[in-house]
């Protein structure tokens, strides 16, 4: 009687627009209530930083690493070793770090390689060996293979690390060594001549030699951004006057001299940020051997320390490299 009574039918469509602006609003929440929810990972995704995929096991890389790399030439290789004792050849380096690392789980998908080496494209080959092994490399280095990343490299980089992930860093200075026996000299694909190296290293021992014997004019420029790193590298060593000037063989201390003065900068970054470490840490600092393309380089080891999750060094594994 009273269904098409104007108050019924007003109540009526009132009711049916409340009900169906509740089941909208309760569609827009329940949206937005997905939007919220947290969905798992389908997995890491891979960067381009990206720690090499796959399941293939680090020491298998090292084999495949090497694959294409000259055999080890004996008569080379004691030339190298009488003038740098407690070297060994890039392979064999590889080959035993990667055994030390896996004992301690290290392995291609949960480590991420960072490096401080030298700008000169001699320096990318053990860079390169590295990288075949572990997947893309962080570069923290810069011209005589100075940290000139700096805290503030260390710190991205080791935002980079795998989720209860692992690093290897890798740092040091080069030099060259010929076919003949000449040191901070080399040669390099496509020139005839032999070449300098470390260009850098040389280039800032010829400046502090002239503040040495009092021949320079000394001008600091480690404030001509146009070459910034050039003269940090000749500030850098100027503590090492005496010893090089003191030294038998110049261009043999030369790398050392700059190994000791870099050790410095990179025990003071790791020190600094190894709150950021992860699962766990390895150090291996040395100097590169650089030598002709159709011979081995070589790399001497003076550091190679593990740190644990909490920071601390807990194992110098540098006797294994060297036995």
């Amino acid at each position: 009687v009273y269904s098409n009574h104007p108050l019924n039918l007003l109540l009526n469509s009132s009711i049916s627009s409340t009900m169906k602006l509740s089941l909208a609003s309760l569609a827009l929440l329940a949206a937005s209530a997905s939007a919220f929810t947290a969905v798992t990972p389908a997995g890491r995704v891979s960067t381009s930083l990206a720690v090499a995929p796959g399941e293939t096991k680090a020491s298998e890389k090292v084999v495949q690493a090497f694959a294409d790399k000259p055999e080890e030439d004996p008569e080379f290789d004691a030339l190298v070793k009488s003038n740098f004792p407690g070297a060994i050849n890039n392979r064999d380096l590889a080959t035993r770090v990667v055994e030390l690392l896996e004992e301690k789980g290290f392995d291609p998908s949960n480590t991420l390689l960072a490096t401080s080496l030298c700008a000169d494209e001699l320096a990318r080959v053990l860079e390169d060996e590295f990288v075949s092994i572990y997947g893309n490399n962080f570069n923290l280095g810069g011209l005589s293979g100075f940290p000139f990343a700096g805290n503030t490299g260390w710190g991205a980089m080791s935002a980079h690390v795998p989720d209860n992930g692992y690093c290897l860093t890798i740092h040091g200075p080069h030099v060259g060594i010929t076919k003949e026996g000449q040191i901070g000299k080399v040669e390099r694909s496509g020139i005839a001549l032999v070449d300098n190296c470390c260009g850098s290293a040389i280039a800032a021992s010829n400046y502090l030699k002239g503040i040495t014997d009092g021949s320079a004019n000394i001008n600091p420029r480690i404030q001509q951004f146009t070459d910034f790193q050039q003269g940090a590298v000749q500030e850098l060593i100027l503590p090492f006057g005496k010893r090089l000037a003191r030294a038998d063989e110049r261009m043999r201390e030369l790398p050392y001299a700059l190994y000791d003065s870099q050790e410095v900068m990179v025990t003071d970054i790791v020190n600094t940020g190894k709150a950021s470490i992860k699962q766990g840490l390895a150090v291996l600092g040395g100097i590169q051997i650089n030598t002709a393309p159709d011979q081995l380089d070589y790399f001497h080891p003076l550091r190679f320390d593990y740190y644990d999750a909490d920071g601390n060094v807990v194992e110098s594994m540098i006797d294994e490299l060297s036995s």
